[in-house]
């Protein structure tokens, strides 16, 4: 049996992910089982739309909770301290080269990874380029519109 591959987690995504989790066994549950119990109290069920759509909430739900349960069985908490290179957890600091502008990432795992609030996957190009990277180091990142190059200005640890 092949060893089960570990998720690596800043602090942050652990406490997301565990609050996620208690939403749905102790909140989300239970408002769907008031749902179900409601849909019920229509009588036949074959044509109760409301009924299977709390029914569907509910397998979704179930199916969320063992994703994130065996998610944090697997889990292993980074904490980025060594800021001599660029780690999971670490803020990258970026000169795009060809924009001349400065734009900063924080290396996340894939699951906790949002762009929007400037996070990226060690997974993705970006990640994978910039991590063991040290200050001054230049990165190129294949992308649809061609290389992209970045000189990483600065390594700081996670706010």
């Amino acid at each position: 049996m092949a060893k089960e591959e570990e998720i690596i987690l800043t602090k942050e995504g652990l406490a997301k992910l565990e609050a996620e989790l208690d939403e749905l066994r102790y909140v989300k549950r239970a408002e769907v089982a008031a749902r179900i119990k409601l849909a019920i109290s229509y009588g036949d069920l074959k044509e109760n739309s409301e009924y299977h759509a709390a029914k569907n909430d509910q397998a979704f739900m179930e199916g969320r909770i063992l994703t994130i349960q065996r998610m944090l069985k697997k889990a292993r908490v980074v904490v980025s301290t060594d800021l001599s290179s660029v780690n999971v957890g670490s803020v990258a600091v970026l000169l795009d080269k060809e924009m001349n502008e400065q734009i900063s990432y924080r290396i996340v795992s894939p699951t906790e990874a949002d762009v929007l609030d400037g996070k990226i996957s060690y997974e993705s190009p970006l990640g994978k380029s910039l991590l063991g990277k040290k200050v001054g180091d230049q990165v190129v990142v294949a992308a649809p519109v061609g290389e992209i190059e970045y000189e990483l200005l600065e390594i700081k640890a996670s706010e």
